[in-house]
């Protein structure tokens, strides 16, 4: 349980209204900033304003999984209001207050260091991330199937990394009968993919190994598919880039080829922000009664 700490969530989407929810039945005092357009109730949940939260009782502040912008602001779905936090309201919190956050910037690291207060970045923890690559690959395979006119079956589909989405996306389209090449850079995942039965190719060679293809789904964060790989590839190739703005597709010249490419960073919270929410919320849950354990040892 998690009776009596107060945790704060400033902004997020529909995966958060699970966070809520868990954290609810948890019995934890919760704070909600950036909600004022959001008429569920939850029990013991209660709206501010910024300036109205009481910073010096938080032991928790949760922010959005894309956490905060370049230049500070944080996104909501459920309200109009402009949020940010600032250096001094962190400052008010106590020492212990943890910031969970999905990913960072350097905006977001420059004001925990400031504030020397701890941050965890869910995004890269490997439970969230596996967890995660179910929803990404089925939302993959929604939009692969919605904007193309041919068969996933006998398809042929080259997928960008062998990270923990790229495994699985690599499984999901061979499993509907897609020739499913991958590539990589590190010789383990090369020969990881070939031993998944699929074909490993060195990302070096991209621009002959996408030659052929029909589906391309990229999931490096560094520009991978640029203007002189796309002019090699097939006008019908659709390209389905996951990886974090401003991903990794030349999109400007794909446009001038007149190809369809799509950038859908956090497609979990797109297509299942019920199941996306609920993964997010049980890890969060481990983490603050972990964190509450902790505090009770220290204490004895």
């Amino acid at each position: 349980m998690l009776t009596g700490k107060h945790i704060l969530l400033i902004g997020g989407d529909a995966r958060h209204l699970e966070i809520i929810r868990k954290l609810s039945t948890l019995d934890a005092k919760i704070s909600l900033a950036g909600f004022d357009q959001l008429d569920d109730g939850f029990i013991g949940a209660s709206k501010y304003t910024m300036d109205e939260i009481d910073w010096k009782t938080l032991d928790a502040i949760i922010l959005p999984v894309s956490g905060m912008s370049a230049d500070g602001w944080i996104d909501t779905v459920f309200s109009n209001e402009s949020l940010t936090l600032t250096i001094n309201q962190l400052k008010s919190t106590p020492q212990h207050c943890t910031i969970y956050t999905g990913i960072s910037n350097a905006f977001l690291d420059q004001l925990q260091t400031q504030a020397n207060r701890p941050l965890v970045k869910l995004m890269e923890r490997d439970d969230v991330a596996i967890y995660n690559s179910i929803p990404t690959a089925e939302g993959a395979l929604m939009m692969a199937i919605q904007h193309t006119d041919f068969t996933i079956h006998h398809a042929n589909v080259a997928i960008l990394g062998l990270g923990r989405i790229g495994m699985t996306l690599g499984r999901s389209f061979a499993a509907l009968g897609a020739n499913v090449k991958v590539g990589a850079r590190e010789t383990a995942n090369l020969a990881r993919i070939s031993e998944m039965g699929l074909k490993p190719f060195h990302t070096k060679h991209i621009q002959q190994e996408l030659k052929d293809i029909d589906i391309c789904i990229n999931t490096i964060p560094a520009r991978m598919i640029t203007a002189r790989v796309l002019a090699e590839m097939p006008l019908h190739a659709f390209i389905i880039d996951l990886a974090s703005k401003p991903g990794g597709t030349d999109f400007r010249y794909a446009e001038k080829r007149g190809m369809k490419a799509m950038l859908v960073p956090g497609m979990p919270g797109i297509v299942a922000p019920k199941t996306a929410g609920q993964i997010l919320a049980n890890i969060l849950a481990d983490l603050l009664k972990s964190e509450e354990e902790e505090d009770d040892q220290d204490d004895a």
